[in-house]
């Protein structure tokens, strides 16, 4: 089974139960050859066992909470669980104390009977899109794993477990990209909300400018589902079917957007845009000046740079030595940024968001490749130059979305049986929905 609606739908017709779902997932973390063991940090074995039987039994007796009760899924290990520690893929937390209470979003999900299979491995403190992580292992992206390929980051782990079936899906956080990098380089969707759509309580922040709470997943609609899970939505409806006639898409030209493809990335974002066209999508190219101020602003660390060390100040006085040292050099930068550096970066967003939304208010979204190369070799970036230089070219095209605070999803567009490539959809601020009902008949018209 692929997706939740077809873990619904099994069973609903008693077709497979809540627990043999449940020991599936646990079977793919557990096998050693597979990467579960670098996927996620904490299994939670015995109590997602226990939670199968007693929805099993809920089943039964016609009581389950919804459709979706039974199906596993997993969450990163930023969001907090009652009883476990929230590492946040550190060392520096590893003695913390236990959460004393659930994340908003988990509680949400949990409600719906959705069974949390564990806690997934994640670049340190969320803060880098390569997806390594010295202290709990890096696991591969599914393509190549011969070689050993990034997964992306931060949400490495939520990526790596769903695309190898450990779950049907799982929580993600996104600041500059941190769904939508490891969705494009796994071959599955990643979806970030409008930043504040989705409650943050529980969540252990990156930015509070910039953090979002998304879900990864092996569909459109399997991201809309959990998308609606968490937003408060308990009875979701499917997506309408529809297709892609009549949909306006913009392609930014004049920006770094499109720029430094490799050759396979290139060939594949043209051949979607092909297949659009095709199937009656109107795909215009648009310039956006706007988009080109974002580096300067972001010079000397950004919002991310800045907001992270005013939350590590005292964690770092205590344990800086824990710190992986290509996660603490970009946090440091906020130690020096200049107030002045900071209030220009904010009134320089307001103005940027505002002129960018005039200019795509015609379209139904964005369209560029979510990252401008395949999934680099894990031994790439061994060296510090080599992690910042494909770290940022990694960040590059995602962190538009956040910084202009936009609902974007990543959908694979690569042809079978070739590197994963990621098609990055970029609605407006507020318009998820409408997001979502794009992003399902793209993925409809690149499958026909």
């Amino acid at each position: 089974m692929k997706t939740i609606a077809d873990a619904a739908a099994a069973l609903a017709q008693g077709r497979v139960s809540a627990r043999s779902l449940v020991d599936a997932a646990l079977e793919r973390i557990a096998d050693p050859g597979g990467e579960g063991s670098r996927a996620f940090v904490a299994v939670h074995a015995t109590a997602a066992r226990v939670a199968a039987d007693a929805i099993d039994t809920l089943r039964h007796h016609g009581l389950a909470p919804s459709p979706w009760a039974g199906i596993p899924v997993s969450v990163k290990d930023l969001f907090d669980e009652k009883g476990h520690v929230t590492r946040a893929g550190s060392l520096a937390l590893a003695d913390a104390a236990p959460a004393t209470s659930n994340a908003l979003v988990v509680t949400r999900l949990q409600r719906l009977g959705f069974i949390v299979i564990g806690r997934t491995n994640m670049v340190e403190f969320a803060f880098s899109g390569l997806g390594v992580n010295p202290h709990y292992g890096t696991p591969k992206s599914p393509w190549d794993r011969a070689t050993g390929r990034l997964p992306g980051g931060s949400s490495s782990g939520a990526a790596v477990a769903t695309a190898d079936h450990m779950g049907f899906g799982g929580l993600g956080t996104d600041t500059g990209g941190s769904c939508r990098i490891p969705a494009a380089l796994c071959g599955i969707v990643g979806f970030k909300p409008t930043a504040k759509r989705v409650p943050q309580e529980g969540v252990l922040p990156l930015s509070f400018s910039l953090d979002s709470v998304g879900p990864l997943a092996r569909s459109v609609e399997c991201c809309h589902l959990l998308d609606a899970a968490i937003s408060g939505n308990p009875n979701p409806q499917p997506l309408a079917h529809r297709g892609v006639a009549g949909l306006r898409f913009a392609v930014p030209r004049g920006t770094f957007l499109l720029d430094g493809m490799d050759a396979h990335v290139a060939a594949s974002f043209d051949r979607a845009l092909a297949k659009l066209s095709a199937a009656g999508a109107r795909i215009e190219l648009l310039d956006i000046p706007e988009i080109g101020a974002i580096p300067g602003l972001n010079a000397s660390g950004g919002f991310t740079a800045a907001e992270a060390y005013a939350w590590h100040q005292s964690l770092i006085a205590r344990k800086r030595d824990e710190y992986d040292p290509n996660i603490l050099v970009r946090i440091m930068r906020g130690e020096k940024m200049p107030a002045s550096d900071y209030v220009k970066a904010v009134q320089g967003r307001q103005r940027i968001i505002a002129a960018v939304a005039r200019r795509t208010a015609p379209f139904d979204a964005l369209l560029m490749p979510t990252c401008p190369v395949i999934p680099p070799a894990i031994a790439e970036v061994a060296e510090q130059s080599e992690y910042n230089r494909i770290n940022l070219l990694l960040l590059r095209n995602t962190a538009v979305g956040n910084f202009l605070d936009r609902c974007s999803i990543s959908l694979p567009c690569q042809e079978a049986g070739t590197a994963p490539v990621g098609l990055m959809l970029t609605g407006e601020h507020g318009a998820d929905a409408a997001l979502f009902q794009s992003a399902a008949a793209v993925e409809a018209a690149l499958a026909a």
